[in-house]
């Protein structure tokens, strides 16, 4: 069986007899296709009277193969591009399924106080670089914290680049842009003299809270959900969840588990 082959990715045309490719003009065996669907399934059509017809198959399929992305590309940026910032934040926020319950309180927040009131009713095909760098520059404006300022940038920047994905943006839209520069105090650590004025300052429960900060690192939702059940042994005792400040409930640990 001889075969001919075209260009990468249209396939092949061949003639499953034992004449000679130069043969196949005259040759009264009909000529067969061999390709490759958009799902990488390898296919076969048989039939064909002459070259032309069966080079006009394969052309045909692989510029339907090459338009078929193409047509989706345009529908999502149709679909997606006209809708508000709102409206596409809440679709994009269903999918972050691995927020904590505190996290998803803290992007909440951002997305009330922060980014719907300068952004909520923007379409999102109009975003650009220009468009973030104005939100940055209402927040310093309206006197907002650089750490909140940070926070409310880094969300902004995780649904914008979401979009770009989906090919909503042709460039990035945040890459021209310089995030608010949050620069954190340094962290003062109490001396044992503090710690033990701090240990008298309360009752027992809160002596023990201070004892699991100081002593095993603990932040301060961790050491408030200490309890029985999470001694695994008689010298180990696991974190695995914390109060949550806003609600005082107890919540899943956002950080993996971690024993002492």
């Amino acid at each position: 069986m001889a075969r001919d082959s075209l260009v990468r990715g249209m396939g092949s045309f061949f003639k499953e007899c034992e004449h000679p490719r130069s043969r196949w003009p005259k040759c009264p065996h009909p000529y067969k296709i061999r390709y490759r669907s958009a799902t990488g399934k390898q296919l076969e059509e048989s039939g064909f009277t002459d070259r032309d017809k069966a080079i006009g198959r394969l052309t045909e399929i692989y510029n339907e193969k090459k338009a078929a992305p193409q047509a989706r590309s345009t529908e999502r940026i149709q679909k997606y591009g006209t809708m508000r910032f709102d409206e596409y934040v809440e679709e994009w926020k269903a999918g972050q399924r691995h927020l904590a319950v505190s996290s998803v309180r803290h992007l909440d927040s951002l997305l009330e106080h922060h980014l719907y009131p300068a952004l909520a009713s923007r379409r999102m095909n109009s975003s650009d670089h220009k468009v973030v760098d104005g939100f940055i520059r209402i927040m310093e404006r309206n006197g907002v914290g650089l750490a909140t300022q940070s926070n409310a940038f880094d969300e902004l920047r995780s649904v914008l680049l979401d979009a770009h994905r989906l090919g909503i943006f042709p460039d990035n839209p945040v890459a021209d842009v310089k995030p608010p520069q949050y620069d954190p105090a340094r962290a003062v650590i109490p001396s044992p003299e503090q710690l033990r004025a701090i240990r008298t300052a309360g009752d027992d429960a809160f002596m023990l809270i201070v004892d699991l900060m100081s002593g095993c690192g603990l932040r301060n939702g961790e050491a408030a959900a200490v309890n029985l059940n999470n001694i695994v042994a008689d010298n180990v005792y696991r974190v695995t969840e914390q109060v949550i400040l806003s609600t005082r409930q107890l919540s899943p640990q956002i950080t993996k588990p971690l024993s002492y």
